[in-house]
């Protein structure tokens, strides 16, 4: 059964989820207040919809109370959005994902019951600095304000030693997830499972922990 998903807002962040979402096979109706905007994407999305999502009688006529999984990917206008989230809430949405504009907005979609918060201009910021800082420092994925996956590419300072021998766990408190090996993933790898030049380690931990491992034992 195809994945049914809803997004309101086509800007740049919720034009791109409706694509990847489509090129992933799911069914996407994806909504805007801007004619041009739903025209864009008519020929993308399952179903493109002129709507404003602050009307509640809209999004009832529209049948988004039969969607398990609605994206408010909403632009600049922090009140739609947060009305918006109000009204699908009251709706019954059982996922509900939001685009924060800034800590302030994520606090007031948390307190109004958002399941999940996301704040893409910031992620990708991190993840660009991270990159820029280190480039043993692959990708980054936040979990929370303080802690965070990275994947880190491993050079010559720890090629050759076990995981063991590392020993990062109780010299920086993260844990080392996984291990990408050319096409193979070794998941939760052993203790005593050596690490090899080239490798990508999933690495799981607070930030600083994490940073302060890169900067300390690679380089």
């Amino acid at each position: 059964m195809r994945k049914e998903f809803v997004v309101i807002g086509l800007g740049r962040f919720g034009g791109s989820i409706v694509e990847e979402l489509v090129r992933l096979g799911a069914d996407v109706m994806a909504i805007d207040s801007d004619p041009e905007r739903v025209e864009d994407y008519a020929k993308i999305a399952t179903q493109a919809v002129i709507a404003d999502a602050t009307d509640e009688d809209a999004l009832k006529s529209l049948g988004l109370q039969n969607f398990e999984h609605v994206i408010v990917a909403i632009g600049d206008d922090i009140q739609a959005s947060i009305l918006a989230t109000l009204i699908l809430k009251e709706l019954g949405i059982p996922k509900l994902t939001v685009k924060a504009q800034n800590d302030y907005h994520a606090k007031v979609l948390h307190k109004i019951g958002a399941d999940f918060i996301v704040h893409p201009e910031r992620d990708m910021g991190i993840r660009i600095a991270n990159n820029m800082m280190s480039t043993n420092v692959l990708d980054y994925l936040e979990l929370s304000d303080e802690y965070s996956i990275m994947e880190i590419k491993s050079n010559e300072r720890i090629a050759g030693y076990s995981i063991k021998d590392l020993d990062i766990r109780a010299k920086y408190g993260i844990n080392i997830i996984g291990i990408k090996r050319g096409e193979d993933i070794i998941i939760s790898p052993r203790a005593d499972e050596k690490i090899l030049l080239g490798d990508i380690l999933l690495v799981i931990g607070a930030v600083s922990n994490i940073n302060r491992f890169v900067n300390r034992a690679m380089t």
